[in-house]
């Protein structure tokens, strides 16, 4: 699935209700975390959820690839990190440094949707992922 797939079935539900069943089935499609990746280390500070987010470098091409595994004991949280996913996983540092995702959540029509410790919760995921990207940019250097 890519965003443009979640865009195009966002556009097809006409109310909030809808979209948010829709998201929690996009948390459902998450490929399941290992219990040993529920760590500290994974665990996402910010969020009112519990939230954890497991970066795996493919380093066997010549830029490195950032591929993500995400979880969260809450429904919709996991379906916010499905999209999350969908726009940063499998994507080299640089790239996941042009990816506005705060734009793409208010393109969706997250904004008015999402509680004030949700939309934290979102900014700490998205500074989590960046900074991973950041890093993985000054160890390429």
């Amino acid at each position: 699935m890519t965003i443009d797939d979640i865009r195009d079935n966002f556009a097809l539900l006409d109310d909030w209700d809808d979209r948010y069943r829709y998201v929690i089935e996009l948390g459902r499609t998450l490929a399941p975390m290992p219990e040993d990746e529920h760590s500290a280390a994974n665990k996402v500070q910010g969020c009112a959820s519990q939230v954890w987010l497991s970066k795996h470098v493919d380093g066997s091409r010549a830029v490195p690839v950032l591929n993500y595994l995400g979880d969260s004991d809450a429904h919709i949280v996991r379906g916010l990190i499905a999209i999350l996913l969908t726009l940063y996983s499998g994507r080299t540092p640089q790239e996941i440094m042009t990816i506005d995702a705060p734009a793409v959540f208010e393109e969706l029509g997250f904004r008015e949707h999402l509680t004030p410790q949700r939309s934290n919760g979102l900014r700490s995921m998205v500074e989590r992922i960046r900074r991973d990207a950041r890093e993985a940019l000054a160890a390429a250097s």
